[in-house]
């Protein structure tokens, strides 16, 4: 008599196995995780008319950018927590290593009256702005289709926390060499009401309102981060060069390094995006709907960037020739 054979127990990575190969430890601790994208009617596999689950439903599950194997999409550089914390440690280093460096040869006491104010002006209330971004990356890693795609969402709220308390830490040293400039006290101000900063306002809060997954992605992805990475990082980076502020110039470098990287997941996702033809002339409605927006906050901002004429010109063109390169 044959006895049956007893089955082994699946591995935790049994959806994987198509591969035929090992899989990587960026796919298995990464690649189908939600399960609230398991049952479409019922998000949390409870009534599917609670308040949550409504909201899943209209803003993520009958957006109209479909694909039919979201799980598919992966991070170009797949990273994982581990290698997240080894990658940024690294740049946390070094982004302390210059402000200790920097501090320990006073370099705040020899910035000029004129470019402290421009400071307070343009600079420190960024922390509202990374804030902006910060929450707004957030909303895309709970409301995106895939976890893959939340888990480079989640690393990007991450990195904008980083560029916030590094801006906030600068603030603090500010404020204990110009204590009269007003640092640490008039951003918010500088935020609500500054001519500078309105129309980056205006942007950054529709933006936050956009709640539909994929264009909450458009808009902060392709939209707001590159104009505000162009303004208020690239070229407040090259005026401050240009007023012997080395430290600002090199710790804006070091913002657009996390920067890049955010665009390539981006890339990537608009790539998978495009897989389904009939997705291209939704990113395209969505883009023409937010650029006037987004050229309206680096006119206003950039203007004030007298050393960087032509800075509004250049974050605007690299913009465009970003939607270009994505088919968009």
């Amino acid at each position: 008599m044959t006895m049956p054979e007893i089955l082994k127990p699946l591995k935790t990575w049994e959806h994987l196995s198509g591969a035929r190969r090992k899989p990587s430890e960026y796919e298995i601790v990464s690649t189908n995780l939600h399960y609230s994208t398991d049952d479409q009617n019922s998000p949390f596999e409870l009534d599917p008319n609670f308040d949550i689950a409504l909201w899943f439903k209209k803003y993520r599950n009958e957006s109209p950018i479909k694909h039919p194997d979201w799980n598919s999409f992966r991070d170009p550089d797949e990273i994982v927590y581990r290698t997240y914390n080894l990658i940024q440690d690294g740049q946390e280093a070094y982004v302390f290593g210059l402000l200790d460096q920097f501090s320990d040869r006073e370099h705040d006491k020899a910035l000029s009256p004129s470019w402290v104010a421009l400071l307070g002006r343009l600079y420190t209330p960024n922390r509202y702005l990374f804030h902006s971004l910060q929450m707004h990356s957030a909303y895309i890693c709970q409301m995106a289709q895939a976890s893959t795609i939340s888990n480079c969402a989640t690393y990007q709220t991450a990195d904008h926390l980083r560029w916030l308390t590094h801006t906030a830490y600068r603030t603090a040293e500010l404020a204990k060499v110009h204590g009269a400039a007003g640092f640490g006290l008039n951003e918010k101000n500088r935020w609500l009401s500054d001519p500078a900063w309105l129309d980056i306002r205006e942007l950054v809060e529709k933006a936050l309102v956009a709640w539909d997954w994929a264009e909450s992605f458009v808009v902060l992805n392709l939209i707001v981060k590159p104009s505000i990475e162009g303004a208020t990082i690239r070229s407040l980076g090259e005026s401050a060069r240009r007023n012997g502020d080395t430290l600002l110039g090199l710790l804006s470098d070091a913002q657009l390094v996390d920067a890049s990287r955010h665009q390539k997941w981006s890339r990537a996702l608009v790539k998978k995006m495009l897989e389904q033809d009939e997705n291209r002339e939704q990113l395209r409605v969505w883009i023409r709907k937010w650029m006037p927006l987004a050229k309206a906050a680096i006119n206003s901002y950039c203007q004030y960037l007298v050393e960087v004429p032509d800075a509004a010109e250049r974050s605007i063109a690299t913009v465009e020739e970003f939607h270009a390169s994505l088919g968009l």
